[in-house]
């Protein structure tokens, strides 16, 4: 039985303050929790209504086997825990993983700037890990790394990359190019991406597409790079121009 009060806490956990302050996170839907769950996140209980156990005993007794505690409440509690009008009745705690700093090998490193829309910056995590880019750098200012609506665009990439998250990008950048990393911006003007020689360590930074790239990342990048315009609109949605730019080098980098 789960009582009003621990409705109330976990349901709390829909604010970042709370998230900070408990260090757990909300997961919504099956495909989601699926992902933590073959992940090296650690999940503290999940919540389920009877619709969803019965239509989905399989996948509950895949939890069961991990010896995570399952509670069935009322789909009105269960509501009180999500962030979408129509969830699949599954909501799932999350702890939090300690601050990660270290980056895996000396893979290619995806660093974003600023991108404070929740859904570009899901949807740049989804792009890394279809391409295989394991390490990304996020920004100070940059929309929380758990906030439902990343969450939700990254379709469980959060739970399967390297992320350093709230960061002074401009010091983690300059900690790479002492270790000889090529420091890549992608911007409106700048060089053809595919003339770039990316059998080089790069990193490549993302920026708010409103703002651009700030002028402290400016003096410190080696290059910054273009996706060359042939129609009449003004600008690529920053997530449209990560996704080209991360299929064009990681096909050269990983094949």
């Amino acid at each position: 039985m789960v009582s009003k009060s621990e409705i109330k806490y976990y349901s709390a956990l829909k604010l970042k303050k709370y998230r900070k302050l408990e260090k757990k996170f909300l997961a919504e839907g099956k495909r989601l929790i699926d992902e933590g769950l073959n992940s090296n996140f650690e999940c503290d209980r999940i919540f389920i209504t009877e619709a969803f156990k019965k239509t989905e005993s399989k996948f509950i007794s895949k939890i069961s086997k991990k010896k995570i505690p399952i509670n069935s409440i009322p789909l009105y509690d269960l509501l009180k825990l999500c962030s979408t009008k129509n969830p699949q009745e599954i909501v799932a705690v999350f702890n939090l993983k300690s601050n990660n700093t270290k980056l895996i090998n000396a893979q290619p490193v995806i660093a974003l700037e600023n991108i404070s829309d929740p859904g570009n910056l899901g949807t740049i995590l989804r792009t890394c890990d279809w391409f295989g880019i394991k390490n990304v750098l996020i920004s100070k200012g940059s929309a929380e790394l758990y906030n439902p609506k990343v969450l939700r665009a990254s379709m469980g990439a959060v739970f399967n990359l390297n992320i350093i998250d709230d960061v002074i990008l401009i010091e983690e950048l300059k900690k790479l190019k002492n270790k000889n990393y090529l420091s890549v911006i992608a911007d409106m003007k700048g060089t053809n991406y595919k003339r770039v020689d990316w059998s080089n360590k790069t990193v490549v930074t993302f920026c708010n597409e409103a703002n651009g790239p700030s002028e402290e990342l400016k003096e410190i990048c080696d290059m910054q790079i273009t996706i060359p315009k042939k129609g009449k609109i003004e600008s690529l949605n920053v997530a449209a121009a990560a996704a080209v730019i991360i299929s064009e080098f990681s096909n050269l980098v990983f094949n």
